[in-house]
């Protein structure tokens, strides 16, 4: 299993639609807004860490509104 925190720049008045994409996204398990340098953080699980790479690379950052993305990587 691998797990990944992102943590999300989104574009002023995009927050509530962004949001609600990330949190309807299948591997998605928690998704928040926050205060401070971001503005959404993001809890993924998948499968593999390809598998992990396409949703944040082909889903999470191609929305229309997110500006940057930082990805941690939980470790075990």
């Amino acid at each position: 299993m691998a797990l990944s925190y992102v943590l999300m720049n989104v574009e002023l008045g995009a927050e509530e639609k962004v949001l609600k994409e990330v949190r309807n996204m299948p591997n998605v398990k928690e998704c928040n807004r926050v205060y401070g340098v971001y503005d959404m953080i993001a809890k993924i699980e998948a499968d593999s860490m390809d598998q992990l790479k396409e949703i944040i690379s082909w889903k999470i950052r191609r929305l229309s509104g997110v500006r940057s993305t930082l990805t941690t990587i939980v470790m075990d």
